[in-house]
């Protein structure tokens, strides 16, 4: 695995003549240390396209400094990325490759961009001698290799705090150098400003006539940002990042939802393969990410019970069982990223976008279409929330309560979505449609609690420990399922008020 650094920095500009105003000065700093100067050469690769570029991605090779390598920077915020190192060799490493495949695809990368530096550098420290931050004068010589052979030159002063460090020191930092007269960068970062500068003029095309925003747009944009959001946490899975594999699966379902939700507006002759895929994904992501809120459930319930109830080895059977169901999980998800059949996702993904399926209900107004498409699943969640509750406790309410749920998860996402055109109604409905599926959700994490719990019990006894404990846990799921069962009424005329749906359009 690649190290990794979270790297915090700002950018100034400068010139040929600027220099460092006295950093002493600096509130915490007691001397300022010149470490001289060394010589960067770095060859920064996309593809030809720049795909890297417009998700803010910097993958290069640089010889020379301290850190010769290859590093690939992932954007956090503004001025925090997530540096990754491997060593110089005359390949892209393997790992980066595997983070970068989301994005590059079967397409190759190639030199875009050759900076070569001057780097003048200066180490803040404290008064114990530990590192603040580094300070450097760069002056940096910028070659086009595609798309071009412009070059450029500037200088900029860029500080960069140390690790752990306190970014409120950077303030202080820059507070003085604005008093010394000078100012922030323009550019985010070298190899944007030299694109920016070493680019062709651009060919004049005639200005782009206003039109009004549709339905279809509206949709488009959502559908591009879920799609957008699968690509850029593609790189944390693989990174294994806290997170990362329940807020792909989120977005996955998102966008399944939206393509089904908006049929009118979509041609399901050629949304309903997508969502197929999508919905395969979302259950590969899945296995991994059900078995550890199922995980974290069973043992919570298992911390609260006084130790006098638990009985026999209940905690060493409950971490086997566990790691037994995740064996190769983490591997299984990694493998899926790196199949066939999730890149070809990926590109039907890019193909709807590119040439997107609109039907005529795409061209009218946002107001007119989407509300329909929101109260239309509105109401099969109420269809399916009065059947549920006509049923007796057992089975089949189990499963009609589950029905129920995916149907407010569908409800939910449709009034989210429709919230940038419709505002505020599309906002309050989402809120109560959630409170809907948050209810329902419970119940079947309950559910499938003592779906497990009966298995663990089984082995137990089979095992010949006591399986008292699994039972009294057993019957725990079973009263907060009915506690959920009586509440749900209550939640569910809350969020079918008339007035709300009236305002959204119903």
């Amino acid at each position: 695995m690649a190290d990794s650094k979270r790297e915090i920095e700002r950018k100034y500009e400068a010139t040929t003549e600027t220099r460092l105003p006295d950093l002493s000065r600096v509130a915490g700093v007691s001397a300022v240390v010149h470490r001289g100067v060394s010589e960067l050469d770095a060859v920064y690769y996309d593809t030809e396209d720049l795909r890297l570029v417009a998700d803010s991605l910097t993958l290069r090779r640089r010889t020379g400094g301290s850190d010769a390598g290859w590093h690939l920077k992932f954007p956090v915020a503004s001025g925090i990325r997530d540096e990754l190192r491997e060593p110089l060799s005359d390949t892209l490493p393997r790992s980066f490759a595997g983070l970068l495949r989301s994005r590059v695809r079967d397409r190759g990368l190639v030199p875009v961009v050759r900076l070569v530096s001057a780097r003048d550098v200066h180490h803040l420290l404290d008064a114990d001698g530990a590192l603040l931050a580094e300070v450097s004068v760069d002056r940096v010589q910028a070659e086009r290799l595609t798309g071009g052979d412009g070059t450029a030159a500037w200088t900029e002063i860029e500080a960069e705090l140390a690790d752990d460090g306190d970014p409120a020191f950077l303030d202080a930092v820059e507070r003085r150098l604005r008093k010394a007269g000078v100012r922030p960068s323009a550019s985010p970062s070298k190899l944007a400003r030299a694109l920016a500068e070493t680019a062709p003029e651009p060919s004049r095309s005639p200005a782009a006539r206003a039109r009004r925003t549709t339905a279809g747009d509206h949709v488009l944009a959502y559908i591009r940002h879920q799609a957008e959001a699968i690509v850029a946490l593609d790189p944390a899975v693989r990174r294994d990042l806290p997170d990362s594999v329940h807020q792909m699966r989120v977005a996955t379902r998102r966008l399944r939802s939206a393509l089904r939700t908006y049929r009118k507006i979509l041609d399901r002759s050629v949304t309903d393969p997508v969502g197929d895929e999508l919905k395969w994904l979302a259950a590969e992501l899945g296995i991994e990410r059900d078995q550890e809120v199922l995980d974290a459930r069973l043992r919570a319930l298992l911390d609260g019970l006084p130790r006098t109830l638990v009985l026999g080895p209940v905690r060493g059977r409950l971490r086997i069982w566990s790691a037994a169901r995740r064996s190769g999980s983490r591997r299984r998800t990694v493998a899926v990223l790196d199949g066939k059949r999730y890149l070809a996702l990926l590109e039907s993904l890019d193909a709807l976008l590119a040439g997107p399926p609109l039907l005529p209900a795409a061209s009218r107004a946002p107001g007119r279409a989407l509300p329909r498409a929101v109260l239309k699943e509105y109401r099969r969640l109420a269809a399916r929330v009065g059947h549920a509750l006509e049923l007796p406790p057992g089975h089949d309410r189990d499963v009609a309560l589950h029905e129920a749920r995916k149907a407010a998860k569908r409800a939910r996402y449709a009034a989210e979505s429709a919230r940038p055109a419709l505002g505020g109604p599309a906002k309050r409905f989402a809120k109560r449609m959630k409170a809907v599926q948050s209810l329902l959700g419970d119940h079947q994490d309950s559910v499938v609690a003592r779906e497990a719990l009966r298995a663990l019990a089984v082995q137990a006894h089979a095992a010949g420990e006591p399986a008292f404990t699994w039972g009294l846990l057993y019957g725990r799921e079973e009263a907060a399922a009915a506690a959920d069962e009586r509440e749900l009424p209550e939640v569910w005329e809350r969020a079918s008020r008339e007035g709300l749906r009236t305002a959204l359009g119903g």
